[in-house]
């Protein structure tokens, strides 16, 4: 083993294209930029869809277990202790542990991933200005509670929710960063390597943030996304979903102008904080020997093919950040191979010199690091009992198959990056509409689809 640190920064509902470095000329994000220029960035990084409509859950199981989506307990709200964790690896093997933020896969999991905490959410989504949080209980019981009522003007119910402290009028990223920069300032025992999880309830929604952040961003002046519609070209059983209700039908540009506005704000409000972190890192002279990863644990859309939320297989919606730094490295690079999320595990192991856990299903990515070489031909994509889905280096296949009806869409990633151009029904692509639902069925062989009961449904439609 070495003595490098890692540093993981997850960030929830941030997509592939929210970083001015990577290409977004409209959002202001000087330190993720910074970040993208000392260190690789993988612009083909994916998770495999999800498993209920909150798809961050399932994500980052998958990213702390390395397992694949069809071995998750409970949609990933627990991890069996079969499955070894990142953390827990680490920790095994003399990392101090420190797990800050948004956990929202069980507190069994959590003790076992962390020695040291605070400002620990145990949930999905609140209000970022009240977050309900816990200390670190070594006991790994987490058993406070608080008295809230959700609405008083409305109703007097009052119910118990699961919290040790709310610190009232402070941002859930200054919250999260804030408790970051303390424990590397004053918790670290410097003759141990640390390993430490920062994540971040930003920039999901509610978007609310300083105002400072607010006004950065006017709605007129910012571009409509390229596959904007009004509504979906066809129904496919997720207008229900939460996500589908933030904007009225049809979609009103300018409303998703404000969205977008909102958005970029929240995330140039997690830039910033991330910004203090690392240099926090250079301050107290941790920087040169820390591994940073950061990344999204799935994307969104806002307003892209007439959607609102992640519960789809578009690009916007599975594609997301992923840039690693620090020492073993390269610098400034970027890599276009297919790799998922759950392969971050793998990755971390091999940077630091320790092995490789035998039951992780993700793939090491030092081989796309150092020699630009592939660890897959294609990704293999599902949502819940609705959707499925496949690519190769250049071509798209989305399935479709719930109770409003089925659907087949084919995309050119190569000329329709988009995916706004359906070729399924064009008698010149059905060689290659052929390959790739072969393709899709044996993958979903392999990871074990049509055993799991949503794939069952999903496969007998």
């Amino acid at each position: 083993m070495t003595n490098k640190n890692v540093l993981f920064i997850l960030t929830d509902d941030q997509r592939f294209d929210t970083i001015h470095a990577l290409g977004n000329q409209e959002i202001q994000t000087p330190h993720l930029d910074e970040l993208v220029a000392s260190g690789i960035s993988f612009e083909q990084a994916h998770i495999p869809g999800g498993t209920s409509g909150a798809v961050c859950m399932p994500s980052r199981a998958m990213i702390h277990s390395s397992q694949s989506l069809f071995k998750l307990k409970n949609c990933g709200e627990t991890i069996p202790d079969n499955h070894p964790l990142l953390g827990e690896t680490l920790k095994n093997a003399g990392y101090q542990t420190c797990g800050i933020g948004k956990w929202h896969n069980g507190t069994d999991s959590y003790a076992r991933s962390f020695s040291n905490g605070n400002q620990i959410f145990f949930g999905g989504m609140w209000d970022h200005w009240n977050v309900p949080t816990y200390r670190y209980d070594k006991t790994g019981a987490y058993r406070d509670t608080h008295k809230f009522t959700q609405d008083p003007f409305s109703t007097n119910t009052v119910i118990e929710i699961p919290a040790e402290q709310i610190e009232l009028g402070k941002h859930s990223t200054d919250l999260f960063a804030d408790e970051t920069i303390h424990f590397l300032k004053h918790s670290l025992n410097k003759k141990q390597p640390f390993f430490m999880y920062t994540s971040f309830l930003a920039p999901h929604d509610p978007r609310t943030m300083p105002e400072k952040y607010q006004q950065m961003y006017q709605r007129e002046t910012l571009s409509l996304p390229d596959n904007f519609l009004p509504e979906h070209p066809f129904e496919f059983d997720v207008r229900e979903q939460r996500d589908e209700s933030l904007e009225k039908y049809p979609r009103q540009k300018q409303a998703i102008q404000q969205h977008l506005a909102d958005y970029y704000a929240m995330i140039s409000h997690l830039d910033d904080a991330i910004g203090k972190i690392i240099a926090t890192l250079k301050a107290e002279k941790l920087y040169e020997e820390t591994i940073i990863i950061f990344c999204g644990d799935n994307g969104i859309a806002i307003g892209q093919h007439g959607l609102m939320g992640k519960q789809n297989l578009y690009d916007h919606s599975i594609r997301v950040p992923l840039i690693m730094a620090g020492p073993g490295l390269p610098k400034g690079e970027k890599r276009q191979q297919y790799v998922y999320l759950m392969d971050i595990f793998p990755t971390i192991c091999e940077l630091v010199g320790l092995p490789v856990p035998d039951s992780l299903e993700g793939q090491s990515l030092m081989p796309v690091i150092q020699k630009q070489l592939p660890v897959r031909d294609g990704l293999f994509s599902a949502f819940t009992d609705k959707i499925r889905s496949y690519k190769n280096d250049r071509y798209k296949l989305i399935d479709y198959r719930t109770q409003s009806g089925n659907h087949t869409q084919l995309f050119d990633l190569q000329t329709d990056p988009f995916e706004m151009t359906d070729l399924s029904q064009q008698p010149a692509y059905d060689a290659i509409l052929t390959d790739l639902q072969a393709a899709l069925k044996s993958t979903a062989i392999a990871w074990g689809d049509l055993d799991f009961p949503q794939g069952k449904t999903y496969w007998s439609r």
